[in-house]
């Protein structure tokens, strides 16, 4: 059963009344962090939503590494639930939990948004402190994952084009990571897959953000033909 907190957060997402999810959400189910990413090809993820900075980067550190509990969910179509990332084998995510030293972020929870075979999307929670959800908090995430599928299954309630209202600018967050991606793809002659491809590793075996990378491919500082950024143009110096 719902919780009356979350069964109100599901009036107001049901009813479109604003994009994205609020601060109320986040503190129904426990948690500190919030994402809702979509399914845009294969098993490529789009943040649609991020309630901050610390929830953006991690789903950023998964589209780079492709490994972590989204990945893991999008591929199996059930919960990965992982209450303590310091207690976990090595060889369960051996990129990503090194990765990510530096945000605040030691439980996370990841719920596909999924109906039969068809799954649109995916719902991340992270917490600063370990430890396992309460079975109210874990009743209001599965409800929230299910009214997430239904809308964007094509059900009633808020349309796709109020939560692109959340993002900055009114663009998806890796708009330019798709940018780069097409460009790569006519100068290294590759298809799209191989260019993000290499993208992702140029990203990581040089300990960048994919944004940062992408918005560099794209002002045409950085050439992955041969791995070195193009030099700047000389700045005038004042006699």
């Amino acid at each position: 059963m719902l919780s009356p907190e979350m069964t109100q957060i599901l009036r107001v997402l049901h009813t479109g009344a604003g994009a994205g999810l609020d601060d109320d959400c986040v503190s129904a189910l426990g948690m500190d962090h919030l994402v809702v990413s979509l399914v845009v090809e294969d098993r490529i993820t789009e943040q649609l939503w991020s309630s901050g900075l610390v929830g953006s980067a991690f789903e950023d550190l998964q589209f780079t590494l492709g490994q972590g509990p989204g990945p893991d969910a999008l591929r199996l179509g059930r919960a990965i639930v992982e209450p303590d990332l310091t207690a976990m084998g090595a060889d369960r995510w051996p990129l990503l939990v090194p990765a990510m030293t530096h945000l605040r972020a030691q439980a996370v929870f990841c719920f596909p948004l999924a109906l039969g075979g068809i799954t649109v999307g995916i719902l991340t929670a992270l917490r600063a402190s370990p430890g396992h959800m309460g079975g109210q908090q874990m009743d209001d995430a599965l409800g929230l994952a299910a009214a997430l599928t239904l809308q964007f299954l094509g059900g009633r309630g808020a349309r796709f084009e109020t939560w692109l209202e959340a993002q900055p600018d009114g663009e998806l967050h890796r708009a330019v990571v798709h940018q780069a991606t097409g460009m790569l793809s006519v100068q290294l002659a590759l298809p799209l897959g191989e260019a993000l491809l290499r993208m992702r590793a140029y990203a990581y075996s040089h300990d960048r953000s994919i944004i940062e990378t992408a918005e560099d491919v794209v002002a045409r500082r950085l050439r992955l033909d041969d791995d070195r950024p193009e030099p700047e143009s000389p700045k005038e110096t004042k006699g």
